[in-house]
């Protein structure tokens, strides 16, 4: 007989941005979710904005803390009995000068950017595992393909996170797991609302080919397509979802405002 049981997916990262709008994305396709994240408060309110208690699953957690991240999962196993997706979004940045940035600052970053999904894809391949199968979506950064100031931490981190993603890819298909990553460029979030100033905004729309900051429903639809049944083949890959804005490399602001191609 098939299995009837619906699909189950951890978001870490879920209380606000990226990670809510990816768990909303999974609700509407029938999946039950986790939401983790280290702001309890935070996650409080995006469950009662998603108002879907029978579904879904709050869980508050440090992901560079490996205890907190045993526990998630058990409490996953506990209440949902499968794990089809996982979701590594949480992160966090420091954005200073190399020269100004602390080694506490830098280990931070690298702890929940790196190590976070490090660990939590080994917990989530074992449950995978028992069920034939799943995929990992880690999210990543246009920093991390290519160089800017006051990113030294950041940007490292998310660089190492996509070369992580292939190691995944290639050691957990034989599980048949896939895992790939998505790479946001400037998104339309709160967060880039209460630190992009009007100029940032404004160099961000002249650098970006289709001329805009992306919708926090865009990176999830295409963190959804990673984890779904349409994407089966596909594994150890880097989706940038930047409208361009990395394919356009440097480029120079006078021939942009022309739109010459020369």
């Amino acid at each position: 007989m098939p299995d009837t049981t619906p699909k189950t997916a951890l978001v870490t990262g879920a209380a606000r941005g990226i990670g809510l709008a990816t768990a909303k994305r999974f609700l509407t396709e029938g999946w039950q979710v986790g939401l983790l994240d280290i702001d309890g408060a935070g996650l409080q309110r995006a469950a009662a904005e998603i108002a879907a208690p029978e579904r879904t699953l709050v869980l508050t957690c440090d992901v560079a803390m490996p205890a907190q991240l045993e526990s998630a999962f058990a409490g996953m196993a506990k209440r949902f009995g499968r794990l089809d997706a996982l979701v590594n979004n949480a992160g966090t940045a420091v954005f200073k000068p190399l020269l100004e940035t602390t080694h506490d600052e830098w280990q931070r970053v690298l702890a929940v950017n790196l190590t976070g999904p490090f660990l939590a894809t080994q917990l989530a391949a074992r449950a995978m595992a028992d069920n034939g199968g799943g995929a990992v979506v880690n999210i990543t950064s246009i920093s991390g393909l290519r160089a800017s100031t006051l990113r030294v931490a950041y940007g490292t981190s998310k660089a190492a996170l996509a070369h992580l993603t292939k190691q995944q890819a290639v050691e957990l298909a034989g599980l048949g797991i896939r895992v790939n990553a998505v790479a946001p460029g400037p998104v339309e979030t709160a967060m880039a609302k209460a630190v992009h100033s009007p100029e940032i905004r404004a160099d961000y729309r002249d650098a970006v080919p289709l001329g805009r900051y992306g919708l926090e429903e865009e990176l999830a639809e295409a963190i959804f397509f990673l984890c779904s049944d349409r994407a089966t083949y596909i594994t150890g890959q880097v989706l940038a979802v930047d409208g361009g804005f990395d394919a356009a490399g440097i480029g120079l602001a006078t021939l942009r405002g022309e739109r010459r191609n020369l």
